[in-house]
């Protein structure tokens, strides 16, 4: 590979996948990534999440979601999906979710005595594309 190519893209210009600006700019943000992955591969999860909290390095906030969904704590792993613009892996999350509101919302409604609660279904679309659902 020629050097000269790789000498163009100092830490501004890197290929590294980011969620929102940082307070964090240039060789700090790239030290403070290098030192997260280091927490993060050796086991210190939580020390990892707030430095890529605080970077906005995307693909360490998916990383640490992916864990969490791992030890079964769907609600930090979305948090982090969220975070990290990771819709693809946020999404079955929120499904699964709103799966459970209206299992809770079916079981009041037996409770209440059999009144009836309208429970308006939401396509993925509307919810990726974060559009208003209109109950028609």
């Amino acid at each position: 590979m020629d050097k000269k190519l790789l000498e163009k893209f100092d830490d501004k210009n890197a290929f590294i996948k980011v969620t929102e600006p940082s307070p964090v700019e240039g060789s700090d943000k790239a030290s403070l990534n290098r030192k997260g992955n280091q927490k993060f591969n050796e086991g210190d999860i939580e020390s990892a999440r707030r430095i890529f909290m605080t970077t906005g390095y995307s693909d360490g906030l998916s990383r640490t979601g992916d864990y969490y969904k791992s030890q079964a704590r769907p609600l930090e792993a979305l948090k982090m999906y969220w975070m990290a613009h990771d819709k693809n892996k946020a999404n079955p999350i929120i499904e699964q979710l709103s799966y459970l509101l209206q299992d809770i919302l079916h079981e009041d409604e037996e409770k209440a005595g059999g009144v009836e609660m309208d429970v308006i279904p939401v396509d993925d679309t509307a919810v990726q594309e974060g559009q208003e659902v209109k109950n028609e």
